[in-house]
């Protein structure tokens, strides 16, 4: 989608340095990336132990070691 948007000029800068992006265009798609993935991230951490029944942690541990 073709969109026109201002974004401050060091802010790109960034963006580019940071992701080592070629384009303008790639730096704002990896940044945006980025952020929707830590979004849904944060997502699960909330669930996180809301799952009556879940393997734990430890759980997975001790059956790893007798394997």
């Amino acid at each position: 989608m073709k969109t026109t948007i201002d974004i401050p000029e060091k802010a790109l800068a960034d963006a580019i340095r940071f992701t080592g992006a070629q384009t303008k265009r790639e730096a704002v798609v990896i940044a945006l990336e980025d952020f929707n993935r830590r979004q849904r991230m944060a997502g699960l951490v909330k669930l996180r132990g809301s799952a009556p029944g879940m393997i734990t942690v430890e759980e997975l541990r001790r059956s790893r070691r007798r394997d």
